[in-house]
């Protein structure tokens, strides 16, 4: 890169790297939640079909929005590069390069839920960025380009090179000065930690896991699911950081009176606390994405029946703060399961990833339908009348779970010894609870397995059974039998559109 035509492109992104941190810095300091890029990366989501979304969640699992972001940075690279090149010949080229790009990003910001003129502040200052470091940048760059084509006699070659280096330079300390700047500035979540490590809720007790309901097999899912393993699924690139103060519920829409609540509000309320099972509706056959909990928090069932529904309502639309929605029976909020605003998980206050500081929990419910994290909205109305997140993804409108079974113990592909063996798993089917579970090998008779104990419908149930392998490979078999006398169905579904379904099968090999 000894001439100054082989430095456009760099030019154009080292110019695209200020503008990004500069843009970046200003997000954090007026508090607003979503920087360009990340309003974008979700706009991504948002537009992105359901079958799309599912490959991404498949192949890349929690990882899946990091590649989002590292491929919109590395598209923006190439673009930047791009515009470095028309800014030699056609500047107006470079300047509406920038000017779409910096449209691309107010659109998205601005179909966010309630925006306000402050959040595009950030790309006007990120535009100006972009515009004034690639003006200096060009500047150098073709007085270089003069020196080399004998233009300009009088210039001097390393001199006209060394101030290009030189603004360059300061392109990048701008660059670095706005990355530190948006870092330090960063203080939402610090507050919400910080708040959330301060928080005492009075009514919210340690769990203590019940008597009888392990199995005492090693390999076995823990009972209570520990805070930082529990699986984790959200459309969020930068997850809502709400500080108890400053969370407010609002309950509208087909009801009789309005309701709203602050945090103070909510937590002055009767507590009720309860092991819940949540299992997500992406979670294949044998997959990992359940967990158990102690989860604390209000009944919806009574501030429901205080909004007092009107006839005709079937449906609430729950909104997240970042705009996230989901379509839940009514009937589902207002029966006799503890659905809840839940305030604690494993007698602790939320997490923020789990929703702090209040989210939805309904038992019986894939979290597609029923499981908002950081909930601030609530509307009663008719599932006629709305669409919401997933389901216009192609996912089905209501979503209550299907009885699963795993094998966890042995492993699939496990070397064992031949003779007896012994079995283990869980079996879950919240709201109606698990009666028995059955293991077969290599097609045989159904065997039934030995449960463990159960504090109520809505957990999961620890398995264990004894089979005798002679050597040889075998293929191992669960399935379920519900409260109701049902048999889990054998029928291989994909989780698309309500759930997957299928008896979970592992193969071993034993030797003698």
């Amino acid at each position: 890169m000894r001439t100054s035509r082989a430095w456009w492109p760099p030019a154009g992104v080292l110019a695209g790297a200020g503008g990004l941190a500069t843009s970046y810095a200003v997000a954090e300091l007026l508090h607003v939640r979503d920087s360009p890029v990340v309003a974008v990366a979700e706009g991504v989501i948002a537009l992105t079909p359901g079958k799309v979304a599912k490959w991404a969640i498949d192949t890349f699992g929690t990882d899946d929005k990091l590649v989002l972001i590292l491929g919109i940075l590395a598209i923006l690279v190439v673009v930047f590069g791009l515009i470095g090149r028309w800014a030699h010949r056609r500047w107006w080229a470079a300047a509406s390069g920038y000017a779409v790009l910096a449209g691309v990003a107010a659109l998205a910001v601005l179909t966010k839920p309630t925006p306000s003129l402050i959040d595009l502040a950030p790309i006007v200052v990120g535009l100006l960025t972009w515009l004034v470091a690639l003006a200096l940048l060009a500047e150098w760059l073709r007085r270089w380009e003069l020196v080399e084509d004998g233009d300009d006699p009088a210039a001097e070659p390393m001199h006209t090179r060394r101030h290009f280096f030189l603004v360059a330079g300061a392109v990048a300390a701008v660059a670095a000065a706005g990355g530190l700047v948006g870092r330090v500035a960063s203080s939402a979540r610090r507050r919400a930690e910080q708040s959330r490590r301060l928080l005492r809720i009075e009514g919210v007790t340690a769990p203590a896991v019940p008597d009888g309901v392990v199995v005492g097999v090693e390999g076995v899912s823990p009972w209570q699911t520990p805070n930082d393993d529990f699986y984790l699924i959200d459309t969020a690139i930068i997850r809502p950081t709400i500080a108890p103060a400053d969370w407010e519920l609002r309950i509208h829409g087909m009801v009789e009176r309005e309701i709203r609540l602050s945090y103070a509000d909510l937590v002055r309320r009767e507590i009720t606390e309860d092991w819940i099972t949540l299992s997500c509706v992406s979670n294949e056959v044998g997959g990992e994405l359940v967990g158990n909990a102690w989860w604390s928090g209000v009944r919806l069932a009574a501030l429901l029946a205080e909004a007092g529904p009107r006839e005709g309502a079937d449906a609430v639309l729950q909104t997240s703060e970042d705009g996230w929605t989901c379509g839940t029976p009514l009937a589902a909020l207002m029966d006799e399961r503890n659905a809840m605003l839940a305030v604690a998980m494993n007698g602790e206050p939320l997490p923020i990833e789990h929703g702090f500081p209040v989210r939805t929990i309904v038992p019986g419910l894939y979290g597609y339908v029923s499981a908002t994290k950081w909930v601030v909205d609530m509307e009663v109305t008719r599932f006629a009348d709305i669409t919401a997140y997933w389901t216009d993804k192609g996912w089905a409108e209501h979503g209550p779970v299907k009885p699963a079974s795993t094998i966890e113990v042995p492993g699939d592909g496990a070397d064992v010894p031949a003779g007896e063996l012994v079995c283990a798993g869980v079996a879950w089917f919240q709201h109606t609870g698990i009666a028995a579970v059955e293991v077969q090998v290599d097609g045989g008779p159904w065997r039934r397995a030995s449960l463990a104990a159960t504090p109520n419908v809505d957990t999961w149930v620890q398995w264990r059974a004894v089979v005798d392998l002679p050597p040889g490979e075998h293929l191992l078999r669960v399935r379920a039998v519900d409260a109701e006398g049902r048999t889990q169905t054998g029928v291989v579904a994909d989780v698309l559109p309500d759930g997957a379904t299928g008896w979970h099968t592992i193969g071993v090999t034993a030797k003698a």
